[in-house]
């Protein structure tokens, strides 16, 4: 028997959740969109997680990402992981910024954790500081390497390239990911209202054209990924990059299999859309039926549509 496959209004399957377990985080990263929220007010319990992620099974989801603000934050982060993983999903993921891995990346392996990505935009410890207005560099450098002990794979190092900050250091870095057997992500900067300056993102958003360019000349093999926004991988001498562009993508938004939750449980049909959510966690507070709450999923899906189709 087939697995069931519920497609949205555009013949997009939805095969992905990431839910938002925090808006909280231990660093103050200049480029973050913090979705307006910074308290710990309202956030999801670990059974109304395990709750929206049977539902999300019961439609054909197959893979969950967990991120934040801050996910590791929580302290209740294992059992969340351990109660997802009850649920039977074909890969559990996790977006952090490393730096409270070294404690917790053997208890998340064991409780069902497959993979983490990890934010790092620099080996500088200068530059790391600028950015996220912290210095925790060698602390989430010694957990991304825990997350390789423990086997956490692939562990993926999230780059945001930021022009006249980072952009210098992607050989760096690439090197640095392909000599612990990582894979490197380079991620384009995104507009953002919330950052301190609203002309931040425009003074040093740094178009990845010319990037991408460069790794096609220099790749030994050039992959595209389904569904993931035709997102290509280029693997050179012995290590992977990918290239993440959701600006001026229309790939992105064609090739979207994802559905979000909010840490305080409303559905998000759109990565770059806050106008549409639709509350899902006052029935789950009101102890409505599966098929109740599987309507309100639905309803989720039908709001979503391309932002970007140019």
């Amino acid at each position: 028997m087939s697995e069931r496959v519920v497609k949205d209004k555009y013949d997009r399957p939805i095969l992905s959740l990431r839910i938002t377990l925090t808006n909280r985080c231990n660093v103050n990263c200049i480029y973050c969109h913090h979705d307006g929220m910074r308290s710990s007010e309202n956030e999801m319990t670990p059974d109304e997680i395990h709750k929206i992620c049977q539902i999300a099974k019961r439609i054909g989801v197959r893979k969950i990402r967990l991120s934040g603000g801050e996910p590791l934050i929580r302290k209740d982060i294992v059992e969340i992981i351990s109660k997802i993983n009850s649920v039977g999903f074909n890969d559990i993921s996790i977006t952090t910024n490393g730096i409270l891995l070294e404690k917790y990346a053997k208890d998340l392996k064991e409780a069902g954790l497959d993979r983490v990505n990890v934010s790092l935009d620099t080996l500088n410890p200068e530059t790391y500081e600028f950015i996220t207005k912290k210095d925790y560099l060698e602390a989430a450098k010694r957990g991304i390497l825990k997350s390789v002990e423990v086997g956490l794979y692939p562990v993926k190092i999230n780059m945001v390239i930021m022009k006249d900050i980072n952009e210098h250091e992607i050989k760096d870095m690439f090197n640095f990911c392909k000599d612990n057997d990582m894979v490197l992500q380079l991620i384009e900067l995104i507009e953002s209202e919330n950052c301190d300056d609203d002309k931040f993102s425009k003074e040093y958003h740094y178009k990845l054209d010319m990037v991408e360019e460069r790794l096609a000349d220099i790749a030994d093999d050039v992959k595209e990924r389904e569904f993931m926004q035709g997102r290509k991988k280029y693997y050179i001498n012995g290590g992977e990059i990918e290239v993440v562009k959701p600006v001026d993508n229309s790939k992105f938004c064609a090739n979207c299999t994802r559905l979000r939750v909010t840490p305080d449980g409303k559905i998000k049909p759109c990565l770059l859309r806050n106008d549409n959510l639709v509350d899902i966690i006052t029935d789950i507070r009101n102890n409505e039926s599966d098929e109740k709450l599987e309507e309100i999923f639905l309803k989720g899906i039908d709001k979503r549509e391309p932002f970007n189709t140019d």
